[in-house]
């Protein structure tokens, strides 16, 4: 069967897919419910779709492509690897080496041990914290996202309740009873969930500069206080760097904030564009990890060849070539003129901006927490969705989602952008 369009793509995949996708995130229900764009290839800052129509590809596979698509030397370490092996199932150069570079450069980080994606890094992580302190609680934030094991599928309770409940079909009443869920940028609240059960509490997990809810940066003094909480009763703090690890600089948000945790979960860009994960920490923790150990965890692809070569050269890239500061002068030149084409249609708007990401909310409230990100304009966010892939820019297709700029974006792309907002606000105001 030929399919030459994104509906043609689209309706055979609902034949075989649950709801046509293979992750819920690239679903347009959020959007206005059209069929997804089904996407051929990407190119360097652009995305070319199954008809041949090119985008600005600000989704950047939801974080991982800091380089864009299609690097050549990203795309030599994996023709090489590929030639060698796919998958070998022994300890291999590349692997080590990838280690190697991700403990030198992060600070905090004694031992790594690679997975093949952040989810199965973040369940391994919690079940480390629990190994190591013996005690069974968990503590999250609201609208922070860590993947899809059960425990971090686990939202707050109602009322005062410390319990959690569950925010997916198909988890166990035991897990949420294990699982606590409180507001991000709430030292108070913290603080007296911590007095009332610290001592039974393995982890505090969040991510340092939230992406999930939009990007939603730490008020200052919150991740400090949240370590001082967290240690002060004998816990451990964990800190998802699944997005922001070596997205603002080389290395993690942790270092660039100011207070390092004693683990890590790493991913997205240290797979350069293939599957890759990661957890570590301090020495004495990680030693309790299998074979030393006695906290088992395996996996037939993690360290897996081709993402660690792929990593590798990603890596290599941002060390010798350190695009950062570009790229947070682009997106900064794009959030700024958002924001002045905004005020100029009179559409309230609140930006969020960490280095080259950066979160559109609509509505007039800053958002510091899930609660704020929630107000924001759904319907308005879907219709300005629309405007702007028809205008050939590329957003993730929902409002709690980042635009990543990369190392491949130019003046050009941000001019084309910049044009295709104003546009976009232009027949917000008029409807």
């Amino acid at each position: 069967m030929t399919s030459n369009t994104s509906a043609e793509w689209f309706a055979r995949a609902l034949h075989v897919t649950s709801g046509g996708v293979n992750s819920p995130a690239r679903s347009f229900r959020a959007v206005g419910g059209d069929p997804p764009v089904v996407m051929a290839r990407g190119e360097g800052p652009y995305l070319i779709d199954v008809a041949g129509q090119r985008y600005i590809d600000y989704l950047a596979a939801f974080g991982p492509l800091v380089l864009g698509h299609g690097h050549p030397r990203v795309v030599e370490a994996i023709r090489t690897q590929a030639l060698q092996g796919t998958v070998i199932g022994t300890p291999t150069p590349s692997e080590i080496e990838l280690a190697e570079e991700l403990t030198a450069s992060i600070t905090g980080l004694d031992m790594v041990r690679l997975t093949s994606t952040g989810t199965e890094a973040v369940m391994s992580a919690i079940r480390l914290a629990r190994a190591y302190t013996g005690r069974p609680l968990v503590v999250k934030f609201e609208g922070t996202y860590h993947g899809h094991s059960d425990a971090v599928l686990v939202k707050a309770g109602s009322g005062a309740s410390t319990v959690g409940t569950a925010d997916s079909l198909g988890i166990p009443t035991g897990v949420t009873g294990d699982v606590i869920s409180l507001p991000y940028n709430d030292l108070d609240r913290l603080s007296e969930v911590m007095r009332r059960v610290g001592d039974q509490v393995a982890c505090v997990l969040t991510e340092p500069i939230v992406g999930n809810m939009g990007i939603v940066p730490p008020e200052p003094g919150y991740l400090a206080g949240v370590k001082e909480i967290t240690h002060a009763h004998g816990a451990l703090l964990i800190f998802d760097e699944v997005i922001t690890a070596f997205r603002f600089h080389y290395g993690t948000a942790a270092e660039l904030l100011g207070v390092i945790p004693d683990l890590y979960v790493l991913g997205k860009i240290i797979g350069g564009g293939l599957p890759a994960g990661a957890y570590g920490g301090r020495r004495a923790i990680m030693e309790y990890v299998a074979p030393l150990g006695g906290m088992f965890q395996a996996g037939t692809f993690a360290g897996n060849p081709l993402s660690s070569a792929a990593g590798l050269a990603t890596l290599r890239v941002l060390k010798e070539e350190s695009p950062y500061a570009r790229m947070d002068r682009l997106a900064d030149r794009l959030a700024t003129g958002i924001l002045a084409t905004a005020d100029q249609f009179r559409i309230p708007v609140t930006l969020n901006r960490a280095g080259s990401g950066f979160t559109v909310f609509f509505g007039p409230r800053r958002v510091t927490d899930y609660e704020t990100a929630q107000q924001a304009d759904a319907t308005r966010f879907a219709r300005f969705h629309r405007l702007m892939l028809e205008r050939g820019v590329y957003l993730a297709p929902s409002r709690f989602e980042a635009w990543f700029v990369s190392a491949q974006h130019t003046d050009a792309e941000i001019d084309r952008t910049l044009t295709a907002v104003h546009d976009a606000f232009s027949m917000l105001q008029a409807e």
